[in-house]
């Protein structure tokens, strides 16, 4: 995908030629939202004006909400992506919204305007909630200033904007004695996670993040604006949990609340000598009474620990491996060092431990510091069954991986198993797109994450990760282990997450889109994340 950058000095510019003769003259597939000036006025606007015509028809509707590279708003946005990647992307335009009828404003005019030109590159959209993806486009729509926290009057209910990142959620939530099911690291924004699904501290009572909405404000192709639950529109519902931005711009998330306070967590750092100990606490957490027995079938296994978060890592730094676990016990006011973390928390020697008792807010932030922004970086990864063989083969697989880059400038490279058990993953299984159910068994959500500074590695920083992760899936497949699942929060470009739900979910998702999206334009226009 190309970058586009709108010159420092504007001039005027030959119009595009796709703007002279239009593909189609049929009607548009939905009427315009109140208010708009009508689609041949912005048309001809656009092509009597400088510089890139959608930005140009945009500024016409929506006036300052378009901001330009000469810009500081504009340089302001660019700086507060997560990644150096996500950084060096340069659109034509920002929308900065502020209402959802600036949204729909501009999602009328972009889908009009793509339609009307077969999709040309300028025209074509990208979606910024946090900031952690990429959004390769002409035109960058930024809901940063939707950073709303509503808090229903019975409490059950927060009605949260996509521009808003997790801290900000909690530090509100927290202040209330509240909580909602949402991410585990404060930078991360809430739009990606909810609509890719969604891991969080309390998944082992609530499932992924997304089985908590109860509605979303959408935004759909041509602006129209619709709230979308179970009974609204079911199908659109279904899809949207899981289904990434392929149907619209979620403008605002109605989540279930619960009643939280403090609770214990923190980490602990160990040396890579402990390996074996972490391998078998790991695969005996809350499932089974003697590990490393763990297969599907298994009548021994115990009831898994609705209130137990665990995140395991091994991480090379520095030019060494160490392990660094991060544990959450959620249960409020609940014993510190909980019987459930005891296999871990006995192992010694520890290099560093901040276990303790606080609030939501401080743990979020506590992993955030482990994730400082600026850096290149790369997610990848897989999900597979457990046993101790599995788990100490796909380590040292990456092991094998991280050689040829290991002297990288400024490398930080982290294996991490997360356990995936059908206790989160039937909480709300035929209500979400995810594809997962109680036949998948007890899973690990495996996850290749490095860090690096210079583009000239870029290329071999790619290579080992892909060469990691196509032994580990073979691996896994050897043993017996395998699973299509992918978390699309953490897919790498070229990985399927949608086809990792399965041929069902994937066609069904597809009928939704079809039936939403008549001209496609979330598939066409829209080239960030995963399309259908």
């Amino acid at each position: 995908m190309k970058h586009f950058i709108w010159p420092a000095l504007l001039t005027f510019a030959a119009i595009p030629a796709v703007f002279s003769s239009p593909h189609s003259e049929r009607a548009l597939p939905v009427p315009a939202p109140a208010g708009l000036p009508s689609l041949n006025d912005i048309i001809a606007h656009a092509k009597s004006r400088p510089g890139g015509a959608c930005c140009a028809a945009l500024s016409y509707v929506l006036g300052p909400k378009i901001v330009y590279p000469v810009s500081v708003a504009y340089i302001g946005t660019a700086a507060s992506f997560w990644s150096a990647q996500e950084q060096s992307v340069v659109p034509n335009c920002v929308v900065e919204p502020t209402l959802t009828k600036h949204v729909s404003a501009a999602i009328f005019v972009l889908s009009a305007l793509s339609a009307y030109t077969k999709f040309s590159d300028e025209c074509k959209f990208g979606i910024r909630s946090g900031g952690h993806t990429p959004q390769r486009a002409g035109v960058t729509i930024d809901l940063g200033a939707f950073k709303q926290v509503d808090v229903s009057a019975d409490r059950k209910k927060t009605s949260i904007g996509p521009g808003n990142r997790w801290a900000d959620v909690y530090t509100k939530l927290d202040a209330q004695g509240l909580a909602v099911p949402g991410g585990r690291f404060g930078t991360v924004g809430v739009g990606g996670l909810v609509t890719g699904g969604g891991v969080s501290f309390f998944s082992g009572r609530y499932g992924f993040v997304c089985d908590s909405v109860v509605n979303y404000e959408l935004v759909l192709p041509y602006g129209k604006v619709v709230n979308v639950n179970a009974l609204s529109s079911p199908d659109l519902f279904k899809a949207l949990k899981g289904g990434s931005n392929n149907f619209g711009v979620v403008t605002r998330f109605d989540i279930k609340s619960f009643e939280s306070g403090r609770f214990w967590g923190g980490e602990i750092i160990y040396p890579i000598s402990t390996m074996p100990q972490q391998i078998s606490a790991f695969v005996g957490l809350g499932t089974c009474e003697h590990p490393p027995s763990f297969a599907k079938d298994s009548t021994s296994a115990k009831p898994y620990d609705q209130y137990a978060a665990l995140i395991h890592n091994y991480a090379f730094k520095a030019g060494e491996w160490f392990i660094l676990n991060n544990y959450e016990y959620t249960k409020i006011l609940a014993q510190p060092y909980p019987p459930v973390f005891k296999p871990f928390t006995d192992i010694q020697p520890q290099t560093l431990n901040t276990m303790r008792v606080s609030n939501l807010t401080d743990f979020i932030i506590e992993l955030a510091t482990g994730s400082p922004p600026g850096k290149r970086a790369l997610f990848i990864t897989f999900s597979h069954g457990l046993s101790a063989a599995l788990l100490t083969q796909i380590y040292r697989i990456a092991d094998t991986a991280l050689q040829p880059i290991k002297l990288v400038p400024g490398l930080v490279y982290s294996l991490t198993f997360q356990p995936l058990p059908t206790a989160i993953t039937t909480k709300a299984a035929n209500a979400n797109s995810l594809g997962l159910d109680a036949s998948d068994g007890n899973l690990v959500l495996t996850l290749l994450t490095i860090s690096w500074v210079s583009p000239t590695d870029d290329v071999a920083v790619t290579a080992a990760a892909n060469t990691w992760l196509k032994a580990a899936k073979a691996a896994s497949v050897k043993a017996g282990l395998s699973n299509e699942h992918v978390y699309l929060n953490y897919a790498a470009p070229g990985q399927d997450p949608i086809a990792g739900y399965g041929a069902a979910n994937k066609a069904a998702l597809r009928r939704v889109s079809r039936k939403y999206d008549l001209d496609q334009i979330f598939q066409k226009a829209v080239p960030g994340a995963f399309k259908l």
